[in-house]
């Protein structure tokens, strides 16, 4: 059976990439949501065609907002919202509060989060312990990744404007910024 998506998104949280797909019939009125694939959502028969769906992403349950307009006649703008900002304004917001690397450990991709607000550091989508630490310089947030030590320096960029970096360290050696 084939699927009447009508729009799809990307939405990076801490815990991983998801990929929200939203299917609408227009003469039926079904609306489905999927998110990486798996239907997470399905209303068949809504007399409404217009309105909102909200439902939970990630393992943190974070808020999700599909809001469907009617443009002109028969067409529709359908528009994703996180926590209650635009996709945009959330991605944008998103960059400023959390700091991501991607690299390869022991072969295998590894994609390291730090949420900046909390200091929780993330690991392929799962919130790993830490431990933190007052350093000369700043602060160090030490955890393991498999039998890799890691750890997360935040120093002072020197000037106000620049506020903190963020440097990844694992096994001793600095890891360059790829997000």
């Amino acid at each position: 059976m084939s699927r009447d998506v009508v729009g799809m998104w990307e939405v990076s949280l801490s815990d991983g990439i998801y990929q929200i797909e939203f299917e609408h019939g227009t003469t039926t009125g079904k609306r489905v949501i999927y998110i990486n694939g798996k239907e997470v959502l399905r209303r068949d028969w809504m007399f409404k065609l217009v309105g909102k769906e909200t439902f939970p992403v990630g393992s943190t349950g974070t808020k999700a907002t599909i809001n469907i307009e009617a443009i002109t006649g028969f067409a529709y703008e359908y528009t994703l919202e996180i926590n209650g900002k635009s996709l945009q304004s959330f991605l944008d917001n998103r960059s400023k509060i959390s700091k991501t690397w991607v690299l390869k450990l022991d072969g295998a991709d590894c994609r390291i989060v730090l949420e900046k607000d909390t200091m929780d550091v993330w690991c392929n989508g799962q919130r790993v312990e830490t431990t933190g630490e007052f350093a000369d310089d700043g602060t160090e947030t030490h955890f393991a990744v498999g039998n890799h030590e890691c750890c997360i320096k935040a120093t002072s960029a020197g000037k106000r404007r620049n506020g903190i970096i963020h440097s990844l360290f694992v096994d001793g050696a600095r890891i360059t910024d790829t997000m």
